[in-house]
């Protein structure tokens, strides 16, 4: 017969066994925020903000997925009609230009100018990696203003909910473009890996 103790020790053992997917459970559910219950309303810069971190999570993933030898890929004149197209590190580099455009706000024609003139001399790909997640930083304070008062008002260039819009939309033809180019270099998106993609 197993004395009082180690009886206990191991239902000690058991309960914390039985308990330790439902604790991670616990976890997950406190990490992830509530859905908003149906007819809520949802603030904008929530909204904006959500898809633009998906966005960003996605294009700085398959960013970081090209080598650097990689970053001036563009498709053979064979594949197609691909005479002129931007390289991989070209279509980055485009993108986190056109993101202070797109969410500069109240950026002066200048500082817009200087931020072009400044990402086309970029060659190397830990630079253009990181003047793309510096647009970012831009993009995410630009949607953390936009409030159901002012998402339609117009200013000089749109309204800010038409800029943002706009902007992910952008993102999201470019992004294509470089799934494309990726796979033609034998590198399956991050995005896609372990889904079967």
């Amino acid at each position: 017969m197993q004395s009082p103790s180690r009886i206990a020790t191991r239902l000690l053992l058991c309960c914390t066994v039985a308990a330790g997917p439902v604790f991670a459970l616990a976890q997950d559910a406190a990490a992830k925020p509530a859905k908003p219950a149906v007819g809520t309303a949802v603030a904008p810069a929530e909204t904006y903000g959500k898809l633009l971190s998906n966005m960003e999570k996605e294009f700085v993933d398959a960013a970081e997925a090209m080598p650097e030898d990689k970053f001036d890929f563009s498709p053979p004149a064979a594949s197609g009609d691909f005479k002129g197209v931007r390289s991989f590190g070209a279509q980055v580099k485009h993108v986190a230009d056109a993101n202070y455009y797109f969410f500069g706000g109240n950026m002066s024609e200048a500082d817009m100018k200087a931020k072009h003139d400044a990402m086309e001399k970029l060659t190397k790909k830990a630079e253009i990696v990181q003047a793309l997640k510096d647009s970012f930083s831009q993009a995410h304070t630009f949607v953390g203003g936009i409030t159901a008062e002012n998402a339609f008002v117009a200013t000089e260039h749109g309204t800010r909910a038409g800029m943002a819009a706009f902007g992910l939309a952008h993102m999201m033809d470019h992004y294509g473009q470089m799934v494309v180019y990726l796979r033609m270099n034998g590198i399956v998106p991050p995005a896609s890996r372990g889904n079967g993609m």
